[in-house]
């Protein structure tokens, strides 16, 4: 191998492969279970062979098998740290799809979701997808490629990891993530709350009026109609708080 790259050159393509290989193995897109992992790994290895010469200059190579060892599941760590925090902050359109679903009686709807290995509620597969696309169309993955680039600088290979920030970072963002969810189902919240109230006085003032034949049909027109209506407002929010996450990473 010392025909093609030195030692020091072989052991940091691996490092930064390990690292970029976690990252896009949870990122938004590129690591959702209909991309076949074979792609996802040679898009790791090219990545690895450009960002070589930028961000490895001078490593030295351990002399024992358990120093190489340990820098590789280190840098494992934090590119799945890195992944799943970005990846986190999208399950928020899944909370809101399950939220709508369930004010609106279609929480039964169940979809094959393209990211995930279950099925999960049409209107969550549906927000999901229109996330995804959201990403690919404002060019926001070329974030998640400055954001790659630039976690050498937050997490050199020097420093070691640091476990309780990134474990505060997750928590504050998997709380961000519910709290945005239910923030974007508010519209069909309020509407169903007010029309269950307005439901339930209509049937104890006439008991023998069918409230569920009447209503039922009711709350899933009314309620896809506003979902549809705040539909442009729910993907601009949540793009806007994503954009600001992936920007943390960009210091």
């Amino acid at each position: 191998m010392e025909s093609y790259a030195a030692a020091s050159q072989v052991y940091a393509a691996g490092l930064i492969f390990a690292r970029v290989g976690a990252i896009l193995m949870l990122l938004p897109g590129f690591g959702d279970t209909s991309v076949p992992p074979r792609i996802r790994l040679s898009l790791a290895f090219l990545m690895a062979l450009m960002l070589m010469p930028v961000v490895a200059k001078g490593m030295p190579v351990p002399g024992e098998v358990s120093g190489v060892a340990g820098a590789v599941i280190k840098e494992l760590l934090i590119g799945l740290m890195i992944g799943a925090i970005l990846r986190m902050m999208l399950s928020s359109l899944a909370t809101a799809g399950e939220i709508i679903s369930i004010q609106t009686t279609l929480s039964f709807a169940q979809t094959a979701a393209p990211g995930q290995a279950q099925p999960s509620t049409t209107l969550g597969t549906f927000l999901t997808l229109i996330g995804i696309t959201l990403i690919m169309a404002t060019d926001l993955h070329h974030m998640f490629l400055a954001a790659i680039v630039r976690s050498y600088s937050i997490f050199p290979f020097t420093r070691p990891i640091a476990i309780s920030d990134g474990a505060q970072l997750a928590i504050q963002t998997v709380a961000g993530a519910f709290r945005l969810g239910l923030q974007l189902a508010a519209p069909v919240v309020v509407f169903s709350v007010i029309f269950n109230v307005a439901a339930g006085l209509v049937g104890r003032v006439m008991p023998q009026f069918q409230v569920f034949f009447v209503v039922t049909p009711l709350i899933v027109l009314l309620g896809l109609s506003i979902f549809a209506l705040s539909l442009g407002v729910i993907g601009m929010v949540w793009l806007n708080r994503y954009r600001e996450l992936v920007s943390q990473f960009l210091g």
